[in-house]
């Protein structure tokens, strides 16, 4: 697995699957970028890099675990984009890693090409997602065997009652089979405090981002699952309105890994862009 030396010295490890030209992926978590296997086969048409950030997977785990912090981590994307020589690259984010990209494409336009957020947070552009938003489109799946004691979880999370996050994993998935479940167990963080220091105080500057996509011109890809409980398609819609030139992708029957619950489906629509 190749490295390369991050800004501060820590060594930072990267997979490459596929050939053509590259597309960075920066995955989400913080985790092991390896649930994102080769994004439901996209590496068909692109190769893709993708980066482990720092402290998960094969990167080291830093001296200053300060550089966790989300605007931070743009440093080390700029630093995989130097070593691999590119003076343009196709950049996608999944998930917590969509906050990383806005804010490297925010900080470096002229080093985005395409940009493609898959499953997009919105904290980096300031937009808060409520509760009621999330337990509107919970409801879609009312008619799952464990629709009863998830959607409970989730109303006491939402409501500042309770913390049974796993209670309402269910939820992430277009389909909640023995499958989807191991992919649950793969995808969840084992470097804590890589994830409690992500959003730190000063990670996210809202209103400079914002400012700066708006002026982008580059195209952007939006997509997010019908059912994705961390990115509800409504929530998304709004996030579209920051930018100039964007492509709004709705993808049925998906919840938060769309790559996963309808592979086909999920590479066609990001191929076409990516070719677009």
């Amino acid at each position: 697995m190749p490295t390369f030396s991050a800004p501060d010295g820590t060594q930072l490890a990267y997979r490459v699957i596929g050939d053509g030209d590259p597309l960075v992926c920066i995955p989400g978590g913080p985790t092991d970028s390896a649930y994102l296997g080769d994004l439901g086969g996209l590496s068909a048409y692109r190769r893709l890099i993708v980066l482990d950030l720092r402290g998960t997977g094969r990167s080291a785990i830093p001296d200053d675990t300060s550089s966790y912090r989300c605007d931070r981590l743009v440093d080390d994307v700029e630093a995989l984009r130097e070593h691999l020589g590119l003076p343009r690259m196709d950049l996608l984010g999944h998930s917590a890693g969509t906050n990383i990209a806005t804010q490297y494409t925010a900080r470096y336009p002229d080093r985005v090409g395409k940009l493609a957020l898959i499953g997009p947070s919105t904290r980096a552009v300031g937009m808060a997602i409520t509760g009621e938003t999330r337990r509107e489109l919970a409801q879609l799946r009312k008619d799952e065997p464990w629709f009863p004691e998830a959607f409970a979880a989730l109303q006491a999370i939402t409501e500042g009652t309770g913390s049974d996050w796993e209670a309402v994993a269910p939820f992430f998935w277009g389909r909640w089979d023995a499958t989807a479940q191991q992919h649950h167990t793969a995808s969840q963080p084992s470097n804590q405090e890589a994830v409690a220091r992500f959003a730190a105080e000063g990670a996210f500057e809202p209103e400079s981002t914002r400012a700066a996509l708006a002026a982008r011109e580059a195209p952007v890809l939006l997509l997010t699952g019908e059912f994705d409980l961390n990115s509800p398609p409504v929530s998304t819609v709004k996030f579209a309105e920051v930018f100039p030139d964007v492509t709004l992708v709705v993808q049925p029957g998906a919840g938060h890994y769309p790559w996963f619950d309808d592979a086909d489906w999920f590479v066609a629509a990001s191929a076409a862009f990516l070719r677009g």
